[in-house]
């Protein structure tokens, strides 16, 4: 019953998780291309607030439940080559956390190094770990 409780809370930690990373660099797209200083301000308050309010914890909630999970039958998990490519793409998922977390704060000092068509490339970049990692996970091709 423990398993089941932890991957349900898993699993709703990932959505959430994925929700922000959906989000906020939805909204860089459309910092980078407001005009206004009010603007400017207000999207520098939703960013922060998501990254910091929903995305960290999200991240840790959907690290900690997932390291419960293995830590239930680590043999297992450890001798599945799936479970060793979605380890590695949640490795990389975190560091697009943290990129995007790096162009908050260069959007919190006023710098917008990048135009908005880039912010909407940037964006899609979550559906490329999330296609992965559920296919990982329920396909288990390996």
């Amino acid at each position: 019953m423990l398993y089941l409780w932890l991957k349900a809370l898993h699993i709703i930690a990932v959505v959430c998780w994925f929700a922000g990373l959906f989000y906020l660099p939805r909204l860089f797209v459309y910092h980078a291309m407001s005009e206004d200083q009010t603007s400017r301000e207000r999207f520098c308050v939703m960013e922060r607030k998501l990254y910091r309010g929903i995305m960290n914890p999200a991240l840790i909630a959907t690290l900690l439940l997932g390291a419960g999970l293995i830590a239930l039958n680590p043999g297992y998990y450890f001798s599945q080559g799936w479970m060793h490519a979605k380890l590695a793409a949640v490795l990389l998922l975190i560091g697009y956390h943290h990129a995007c977390g790096a162009q908050l704060k260069r959007f919190a000092k006023g710098e917008t190094p990048h135009g908005h068509v880039f912010f909407r490339w940037f964006n899609e970049v979550p559906v490329l770990f999330l296609l992965a990692i559920v296919i990982l996970v329920v396909v288990r091709p390996f």
